[in-house]
């Protein structure tokens, strides 16, 4: 398997926004190519977008790879007109899963040929991570984000509805397993390969929150050098849900903190957020 610099891992987190770079120098841009997903999550719901909603899955379109290189040639262009923080990194985060969608892997070769100073992320569910490594080293991203929900079946079978996999349905414990299975794989296999992991966790009362913080030992022991903890936004299956308070979470990241570190910086993005971490640039405006 290739490795990556040891230098360029550092590069990728210190100028990273995600992963605890200066948010007031490094932009950061997702582009909404992949629609297609491979599991159901309970919290996940796709089938509206408004224009002041800030939640992953969400886009206003999906875009071509073709049209996702002039969307990033824009975003740059008016950032580099505003002054002050400059587009340093583009990512993939859905609106499904990046891993599931071809497009994925056309649109970061031609991001890296149009713009070969940009850092290249990833976000993913892990399903299919450890068959797409090589595939994903290869195309020169640096940095993987991998939301694990649960740290046992029982506990998973309650956030996923069903996964696909080898062209099979599977719901229940069963589903919960094999995905466990792959995502631990996944990040031992890419933190393995020098890759900077970052593991995001929705954070469900009642449903995970007993698994969190051994969740953080054991991901620290596959190899993560970070995690996200971030709690439910209720729609889908926890629309009735009560979310955790901001107390609440401070105290569950602070007791994290004490295993891996903490971002706290997170917004959950949309799967079309441009510009500063909590200043996203209007799109519409932009392209008005």
């Amino acid at each position: 398997m290739a490795m990556q610099c040891p230098m360029m891992k550092m590069k990728t987190q210190t100028e990273h926004p995600c992963f605890g770079g200066d948010h007031s120098k490094a932009g950061r841009i997702h582009l909404p190519v992949a629609p297609g997903c491979n599991i159901k999550c309970g919290f996940c719901e796709r089938r509206f977008d408004c224009a002041n909603e800030s939640r992953p899955g969400v886009t206003s379109r999906v875009l071509t790879p073709e049209q996702s290189v002039e969307r990033v040639r824009l975003v740059k262009r008016h950032m580099e007109k505003q002054g002050g923080a400059r587009l340093k990194v583009v990512g993939i985060a859905g609106p499904g899963d990046p891993l599931a969608n071809p497009k994925t892997f056309e649109t970061f070769r031609l991001i890296r040929q149009a713009f070969p100073e940009m850092t290249l992320c990833l976000s993913t569910n892990g399903l299919v991570l450890p068959e797409k490594i090589e595939t994903i080293l290869a195309h020169d991203v640096h940095s993987l984000t991998v939301t694990i929900n649960a740290l046992t079946p029982e506990a998973g079978a309650k956030v996923y509805e069903w996964i696909k996999l080898d062209g099979r349905k599977i719901d229940g414990i069963e589903a919960a397993a094999l995905l466990l299975a792959q995502q631990f794989k996944g990040v031992e296999a890419a933190a393995a390969a020098g890759m900077m992991v970052k593991v995001n966790h929705v954070y469900i009362p009642g449903v995970n929150d007993h698994e969190t913080l051994d969740l953080a030992v054991k991901v620290r022991g596959l190899g993560a050098a970070m995690m996200n903890i971030m709690p439910v936004i209720p729609v889908g299956k926890f629309r009735q849900i009560e979310p955790p308070s901001e107390a609440t979470m401070e105290i569950v990241r602070n007791q994290a903190e004490l295993i891996v570190s903490q971002a706290r910086h997170c917004k959950q993005c949309r799967a079309d957020a441009a510009g500063v971490v909590g200043q996203d640039i209007d799109l519409a405006a932009l392209n008005a």
